[in-house]
């Protein structure tokens, strides 16, 4: 059963509805364009940070894109498992 809530860090969770892609941090800022779209985010204040560290991956939905210190892989099976 796939979960309606994605719980993506301590305290923000979002509707799986809403959700176009999760992204590992590492991976995809390599690319100019990637990074230019998470300044352009921010400068938009559509970029959400609720981590205290690095964070391993972000989350791009409909409104907002959400910075997580959960890794993707893991964002991913809790979508699948439900949670």
């Amino acid at each position: 059963m796939k979960a309606l809530f994605l719980n993506i860090s301590q305290n923000i969770s979002v509707p799986t509805d809403d959700i176009i892609g999760i992204f590992d941090m590492d991976n995809s800022t390599v690319s100019p364009d990637t990074r230019s779209f998470l300044r352009l985010s921010q400068s938009e204040k559509k970029l959400v940070s609720d981590v205290r560290d690095i964070p391993k991956s972000f989350v791009v939905t409909s409104e907002r894109v959400y910075l997580s210190q959960v890794s993707s892989h893991t964002l991913v099976g809790r979508g699948e498992r439900g949670g």
